[in-house]
Formats: structure tokens, C-alpha cells, sequence
């Protein structure tokens, strides 16, 4: 129970006549008795907190960046109407800065015996489960005099997903994945290993796919098609060690590498591929196997959505056993980690070989381009220094990136921005050249 405003303003506004001709306790006694007296009717006219039943519903996942809707009904059982200010509280991350007080407060007035709907929508900041906390309820009685207030437990769990924001890369992706598996006559032809059917020639096709025994046959030239193989076995391994909580931009190393792992997934998923996921630092962090091409993408989201960086060392001896027992046959390895020499000289490099020697592998890192501007800086001597260290930085690099490729690694290096389409070229490469 609580005072409200008008009280104290009430109070106040009667005193002070008092003060100025009658200041004394008789007059005090005269002005706030019966204020008194208003308050404690108005105590009992408002309706019971405790009483009230509230349940939710709506949303129960959304993407990053987008809103969810929760909706909670209150319900009123008693003979009094229910006039209140409600406080539904969830976890800072669960709006944008500045915006929670307008968005969790709400008024209500609920009929004796009936129920109300009000809406909380939730913009949250970060992935995760956003848990719902205490419903907070004041009912005030017909004068606003004075209050009841109590709090209820509304249990309820919202899913940030990954934003998924490459998904604009996917339809000239597929466009290309068309091309590759001969659906689209282009001057530019994939090869692949797998003979699909006959078509007529088109100008600019490659004359050494002439069918001549079937161009014999028939009054026009006939070529092969050839497409990539399909239902083949791709693991995606995400390294949730400490190099993957590294921010480049507004953002941890991890989040990038989801992006483009969800979009590898939505293009091999297409393609036929059967698409794995796991993620791994000193242990596994989730795992998802053995899902369908239509179920594959959203339970790849849905196991990405809680998985943070680990502020551990991963241990590659760890992570090349568990993708080896996760893929016994051959498989595509697509590996996002650190290009970061320490990490893949002490951890990767010395087995990485037990990976090349049964699976194909793809390493994908992300870059940071502020290194990039850095090399480019000049005009004084601290330019000078940075523009130095960035290089320094990039010879590493690219030493590293090296190192794998004469281990039979591909690697992609590329800006948060570009990495995903990189990731996805250079699926479609191997696709075409038929190492998978």
C-alpha cells in the first residue's frame, strides 16, 4: 500500500492555510482527520492485487532486431473494478536503451469479474532466452488517494535468433547453383562430375561437351550437362573459444561467423546437401544432426540462438576427434575460426592432417577492416606506427592463411560484411570443380 501524489498534494495544500492563521495542532488535526478518513475509504474501495490472475501469451521467438508481441490477460475475480498502473519487467536486453519505461508501463481498468488484455512488446538487443520477471501492479481506489500494490509471477521465454542478415546473398546464390546444375544456358558452364542430361547447343557452350554420337543421331548438336553431386555431408564447426568473442565492428567474431554458416546451410540444403552442425570449444556447445532439408535451417537457428563466446582456449585435439566421430565418411569440413597465428600453429596445424586425410576442409575467418584503414593511414607519426602494425598484422596473416593452403585447406578471409557470399563462392567453387 502506498500514498499517491494527490494525497501528499491534498495534504500539503491544506496545511498551509492552517500554517499561516491557525498553526496548531487542532488545526493540523482539523485538515488532515478527514483526509485521513478519504484515504482509508479509498483504500478499501480499490480492488484486491493479490487476487488477480494473470497469464500470457504471444511470441515465443523472434529474430534479432525484429519485435515480439506478449500479451497478458489479467483477470479481475472480485466484486471491485480494478483501476491500476502495471509494470511488466524483463531483462534490460529485452528493448533498446531509453525505451523500457514506455514500453513496460501500461494503465488498465478492469470490470468487477472480467479480464483485460494488455501488450508488451519486446525489441531485444542481444540472441538468447529473454525470461519474463515480476508483473508489478498498483490498484488505486475511485478518489487516487491511496493504493495496493503487489507482484505476480508470469512466467514467459522469448527466443532472440540470429538476425540472419545475409539472407539477402540467397537468391543469386541459387541463381548460381542453377547454372551449376545445367537448369540455365550461359556462356559460362559449371562442370561438375555427375552426367545429367542432353540439351542443344547454345552458342558460347563449351565445344568439348559435344555429344557427337548423339548429334549423329538427331538434325542439331546436342551437349552434356553435367551437375554437381548431390546428398553429400557437410559439417558446419563453429569455434566458440575465446578468439570468437574478438569485436569487429558492433559485433563478436561469433555472430558473423553464424551468418555465414546459415547461409552455407540454406544454399547446400538447396543444392541437396545434408548439412551438420557443431560447436565446440573445450566441449560441445550444441550439436544438430540427421535434420531434413526443410527442417535443417531452422534448427540451426534455433541452436544457435544461445550460444555465446567461451573465454576458454579451444582445444583443436578436442574438436578434430568430435568432427571426425561426427562425420565417419567423407565429408566437407567447413571450420569458422581465428586466422590468428597462435591459435592455428600450437592447435591446428599439428592435426589438421587428420582432417585433410578423410574430408575436405574450408577454413572461413572473419577481418577485421578497421586493420585494413589502418594500413592506409598516413600524414603523421602515429599514422605511421599504425599503418606499420596493421601490416604486420596482415603478413601474419596471410603467412597463416598459407600454411593451410598447403595443408589442402581453402581458406576465406573476408569482412563481416562479405564473409557469408565469400563462404557461399567458395562452396560453389568446390561444388563445380567436384571436390566434395
Amino acid at each position: 500500500m502506498a500514498l499517491t501524489g494527490r494525497a501528499a498534494l491534498l495534504a500539503a495544500l491544506g496545511s498551509l492555510p492552517v500554517g499561516i492563521w491557525e498553526p496548531s495542532w487542532t488545526g493540523i488535526l482539523a485538515v488532515n482527520a478527514p483526509l485521513a478518513v478519504a484515504c482509508a475509504c479509498d483504500f478499501a474501495l480499490a480492488a484486491p492485487v493479490r487476487r488477480l490472475g494473470l497469464t500470457r501469451s504471444g511470441d515465443t521467438s523472434v529474430r534479432l532486431g525484429d519485435t515480439a508481441d506478449v500479451t497478458l490477460t489479467i483477470t479481475n475475480p472480485s466484486r471491485r473494478p480494478l483501476r491500476a498502473r502495471l509494470r511488466d519487467a524483463w531483462p534490460p536486453s529485452a528493448w533498446q536503451p531509453g525505451m523500457e519505461t514506455a514500453a513496460s508501463r501500461h494503465r488498465l481498468a478492469v470490470p468487477a469479474g472480467e479480464r483485460r488484455r494488455v501488450t508488451t512488446r519486446l525489441r531485444p538487443t542481444r540472441r538468447g532466452d529473454r525470461q519474463a520477471d515480476r508483473v508489478t501492479i498498483r490498484s488505486y481506489g475511485p478518489l487516487g488517494l491511496f493504493s495496493r500494490q503487489g507482484t505476480h509471477k508470469a512466467p514467459w521465454t522469448v527466443r532472440v535468433l540470429p538476425p540472419f542478415a545475409s539472407r539477402k546473398h540467397l537468391p543469386s546464390k541459387l541463381a548460381r547453383l542453377r547454372e551449376l546444375d545445367g537448369r540455365t544456358s550461359l556462356l559460362t558452364r559449371g562442370e561438375g562430375t555427375e552426367f545429367d542430361s542432353l540439351r542443344e547447343y547454345v552458342p558460347g557452350d563449351d565445344t568439348r561437351s559435344i555429344d557427337w554420337r548423339a548429334t549423329a543421331r538427331q538434325s542439331t548438336v546436342a551437349v552434356r550437362t553435367w551437375r554437381p553431386e548431390r546428398d553429400r555431408h557437410i559439417l558446419l564447426v563453429l569455434d566458440t573459444g575465446r578468439t570468437s568473442a574478438g569485436r569487429v565492428g558492433d559485433a563478436p567474431r561469433l555472430d558473423a561467423s553464424m551468418d555465414a554458416a546459415l547461409l552455407l546451410a540454406a544454399l547446400a540444403s538447396r543444392a541437396g546437401d545434408r548439412v551438420d552442425l557443431l560447436a565446440y570449444d573445450r566441449k560441445v556447445r550444441a550439436l544438430v544432426q540427421g535434420r531434413t532439408a526443410g527442417d535443417v535451417l531452422p534448427s540451426l537457428v534455433n541452436a544457435m540462438a544461445t550460444l555465446e563466446p567461451e573465454l576458454v582456449e579451444t582445444n583443436a585435439r578436442g574438436l578434430t576427434a568430435t568432427a571426425l566421430r561426427t562425420s565417419p565418411r567423407r565429408s566437407l569440413i567447413v571450420l569458422l575460426t581465428s586466422l590468428d597465428a597462435a591459435p592455428i600453429e600450437e592447435g591446428l596445424l599439428p592435426v589438421l592432417s587428420q582432417l585433410t586425410q578423410r574430408h575436405t576442409v574450408l577454413l572461413a575467418s572473419v577481418a577485421d577492416p578497421h586493420i585494413t584503414e589502418m594500413a592506409k593511414a598516413r600524414g603523421n607519426v602515429d599514422a605511421v606506427y599504425e599503418a606499420a602494425a596493421a601490416a604486420q598484422a596482415q603478413s601474419e596473416r596471410h603467412r597463416t592463411a598459407e600454411q593451410l593452403r598447403r595443408h589442402g585447406v581453402t581458406v576465406v578471409d573476408a569482412t563481416p560484411d562479405d564473409l557469408a557470399p565469400a563462404l557461399a563462392d567458395a562452396y560453389l567453387a568446390l561444388k563445380a570443380a567436384g571436390r566434395l
